[in-house]
């Protein structure tokens, strides 16, 4: 249950819960990159360049450690704050990945030593035992899924490579790599940064589009909702809106109050312009959030440190400050470049009508 399916969805989860961990270092600035390998063997091995899990053998008093994270399930495991992601459906971690693997190593590099420790579903073959001194620093852990559990132990290097590029779009200090070096076909790799952050994936997003303007985007500290936003939007000549939305970094395929905040803000900035400019008839109604949006292709994304999630699993945003915050930062911000861009504002208003 704590990974979703026995199937493809749930073997990615397994990824997931162990690749969170490795991007929650880079984001909290103990780590600069996360490496994902597919290995020939169907194993996955996942490495971060940060300080390296404590090991109590060691004398490590930081929890939790290796072991712990490997074997223990949090007891109360609960949506991270805004500085960290929880790609895994309800945020337990690795020990999930070492319960559903017939076979895990854990390799640290840490205060000069590297340690080395072996599981066998999800059960320790030994300690943690001392490999000699090292000069580099991080942790590598590499799983074979349980081919017993699962009913396919291939991962699609695209999928990976999707969600791997979100989180580089969401987080622009990331680098994220992907290398494939399985037998079928020719081994290829993926390097993911974006220091565009948002407005990098609208771009993307309208690649087949027509784009009319540059693309508005800002981004906003906001502490009556605790926490950020940061929007990103283009106009097109596309009828058909592409709308994505995301909370703590994960995708909200269910919307929500920051979806629901910036239809608010959209349609309030879009209708005063309208009413200000004439271009609206005083008997005529408001154009609508929708009709808008059809001629959008939209990014919002906030990071909070207490996000309200409607649901287990996370795909629905609650919490009304989090509506209001985003309504009133969407209007102003898109109302002034209305403003700034009268002629092209007119004209794409006049395709709203």
């Amino acid at each position: 249950m704590y990974v979703g399916s026995t199937g493809e969805r749930g073997l990615h989860q397994l990824v997931f819960e162990v690749v969170d961990r490795a991007v929650n270092e880079v984001l909290a600035g103990r780590a600069r990159s996360v490496d994902l390998t597919l290995n020939p063997d169907g194993s996955v091995r996942v490495t971060d360049d940060g300080p390296g899990i404590p090991v109590a053998a060691a004398g490590d008093t930081e929890t939790p450690s290796l072991e712990a994270l490997l074997t223990r399930m949090p007891a109360a495991a609960q949506p991270g704050g805004r500085h960290t992601v929880t790609m895994g459906l309800f945020g337990i971690g690795p020990s999930v990945t070492n319960a559903l693997s017939s076979r895990l190593t854990a390799e640290v590099r840490r205060n000069g030593m590297r340690w080395v420790q072996e599981y066998v579903r999800g059960e320790a073959v030994a300690p943690p035992a001392r490999k000699g001194p090292t000069a580099r620093t991080g942790t590598t852990i590499a799983f074979q899924p349980d081919a017993d559990i699962f009913s396919t132990v291939e991962c699609s290097f695209d999928v990976l490579a999707q969600r791997f590029s979100e989180l580089a779009l969401l987080n622009p200090n990331l680098t994220l790599s992907l290398t494939d070096r399985r037998p079928t076909g020719q081994a290829r790799s993926r390097r993911f940064s974006h220091p565009g952050g948002v407005r990098d994936l609208v771009a993307s997003l309208d690649a087949q589009a027509a784009a009319h303007a540059d693309i508005i985007g800002f981004e906003h500290e906001e502490p009556r909702m605790a926490g950020t936003m940061e929007v990103a939007l283009g106009w097109s000549d596309t009828a058909a809106a592409r709308v994505h939305s995301f909370a703590n970094s994960s995708p909200t395929p269910e919307g929500g109050t920051h979806l629901a905040g910036f239809r608010d803000g959209a349609a309030a900035a879009v209708n005063t312009f309208a009413r200000e400019r004439q271009l609206l008839e005083a008997t005529e109604p408001d154009i609508g959030a929708d009709r808008i949006i059809e001629c959008l292709t939209v990014v919002v994304s906030v990071k909070l440190d207490r996000p309200e999630f409607e649901g287990a699993t996370r795909g629905l945003l609650g919490g009304a400050a989090v509506r209001a915050c985003v309504q009133e930062a969407v209007q102003e911000h898109m109302g002034t470049w209305l403003e700034e861009h009268p002629k092209l504002a007119a004209a794409v208003i006049g395709r709203t009508t």
